[in-house]
């Protein structure tokens, strides 16, 4: 017991540090049920509810699954250096955007990411009250669902400070139900509603005029929902055994596992068209309706479980993002403000009626970042580093750069997310700005333009001030 109290400390509180190859504790197999369960919620039935509304039902497969496998598959590629270095991407980032520059963005995006979480607990606390309404005990929304929320925050950071060794334990359990209960439910749309009925659903064409306006606009979706996962992803893969294990299990769980929960979302709202008229997002529902109120109680592992995991891995990951760029703070601090600030989201409720703005907004930051690490680590830095000044050892500061600020790492992701919004898509009000929109989307164009320009920086003379480490190289 003292050794397993001793490994969860040394985890979270000091995780931000590196992690010898005979310390990692996660197989292929306790990665891949990890990030797997951190992946299912909710979230990812609205998502395909969404995307199942404007598309067809073959267009819909194609623009769910496509866009997340490309996209995760590409920002993936640093957990190879996560694994092989034992640290996550935001240790990494220090060569990219300064000291300070990670601690002002991880504090930034986290503040961002957790209001998934918000989403999150909104959805547990709705389905809740759906399932019981399915069974005769009719709950107040105004009372019950800002407690239901929060309940579901309170339980997820309870498993939050219990660590790595707490959530590996729980998701080996929690994800094999609902990979199978995923399954379960397809095969109830397809019982319920004959495929050819649900493949000749025409889509709602007030999105956009044309046909390939409307599949860029719900690939924007699928591309922000992949970006997402992208600075959270690569804190728990330091924990896998080896490089392979540990891409391979991240790919898999955001690029094959969470689309397959938005392709069932998307199905079953299809389904509900079909068979009642309307489209529904909430799995607590469109089973009660389309399977009778007994299949609802799988609900209890869609939505009460799987929320509950997510709130508990997110909770862990975010917290470990923003001490990676405030190692001083305490990890439980950390979790416990967390707790308080995404329960304040949740009782608030505009991230959730905001929600297609919001996924948009949080991957024009994201996708720069992504862009920019994978050609720093692939190109500019070919896979080398001074682990000596990533946490300034003995002096080495070649990533203090200006006051802490790498200015053309954060130049780069400025001018990314400035040109995007201007001239190509603007998230907030839906408009599409330029035709490279229908090539990349909004969110793609932030990850090739950041990547780019900061190639193209290197190749200039400012590629010595972002390089200052090549005489002390200590990593290969």
């Amino acid at each position: 017991m003292a050794g397993e109290q001793e490994y969860v400390k040394r985890e979270t509180v000091t995780g931000a540090i590196p992690m010898l190859s005979g310390e990692r504790q996660y197989s292929f197999w306790d990665l891949f049920l990890s990030t797997s369960g951190f992946a299912i919620a909710t979230w990812c039935y609205t998502q395909g509810a969404y995307v199942a509304k404007y598309l067809g039902f073959k267009q819909m497969l194609i623009n769910i699954f496509c866009f997340n496998i490309i996209w995760v598959l590409i920002e993936c590629i640093p957990v190879l250096f996560a694994v092989r270095y034992g640290i996550d991407l935001w240790i990494w980032l220090r060569s990219v955007l300064g000291k300070k520059g990670v601690a002002i963005l991880a504090t930034v995006i986290s503040l961002a990411n957790f209001g998934w979480y918000a989403v999150d607990s909104d959805l547990f606390a709705s389905s809740m009250i759906n399932l019981f309404r399915g069974f005769g005990l009719v709950l107040n929304p105004a009372i019950w669902k800002p407690i239901l929320g929060v309940l579901c925050v309170v339980i997820g950071t309870l498993i939050a400070l219990g660590g790595p060794g707490v959530i590996k334990m729980t998701n080996r359990v929690l994800v094999t139900c609902l990979l199978a209960v995923g399954i379960i439910v397809v095969i109830i749309c397809f019982t319920s509603v004959p495929i050819s009925q649900i493949n000749a659903v025409k889509p709602d064409t007030s999105l956009y005029n044309t046909g390939l306006g409307r599949f860029m606009l719900s690939g924007e979706g699928n591309v922000a929902f992949a970006f997402s996962w992208s600075t959270q992803a690569l804190v728990m893969p330091r924990l896998a055994k080896s490089e392979r294990s540990g891409y391979w299990a991240t790919s898999l769980s955001y690029g094959i596992v969470a689309p397959f929960f938005v392709a069932a979302g998307g199905i079953m709202a299809l389904a509900m068209f079909v068979k009642f008229g309307y489209y529904e997002s909430d799995p607590t529902n469109m089973l009660a309706k389309l399977a009778g109120p007994g299949f609802s109680l799988l609900s209890l592992l869609m939505v009460a479980f799987a929320n509950i995991g997510t709130q508990g891995t997110g909770s862990y990951v975010n917290c470990m993002i923003v001490k990676s760029g405030l190692p001083k703070i305490k990890y439980r601090t950390l979790v416990l403000i967390a707790m308080v600030y995404v329960s304040i989201l949740t009782v608030w409720g505009w991230v959730m009626d905001n929600f297609g703005s919001f996924i948009s907004c949080a991957a024009y930051i994201q996708g720069p970042i992504v862009g920019m690490t994978v050609v720093d680590y692939l190109i500019v830095k070919k896979r080398r580093i001074s682990f000596k000044s990533l946490y300034e050892i003995d002096g080495h500061d070649a990533y203090r750069f200006t006051h802490g600020f790498n200015l053309v790492g954060l130049g780069c992701l400025l001018i990314s997310f400035l040109v995007a919004i201007l001239f190509v898509y603007n998230p907030v009000t839906g408009a599409i700005k330029s035709n490279i929109f229908m090539i990349t989307t909004g969110s793609g164009f932030t990850a090739i333009f950041g990547g780019v320009l900061y190639w193209l920086a290197s190749l200039t003379p400012l590629r010595q001030y972002m390089l200052k480490d090549r005489n002390e190289l200590d990593v290969d």
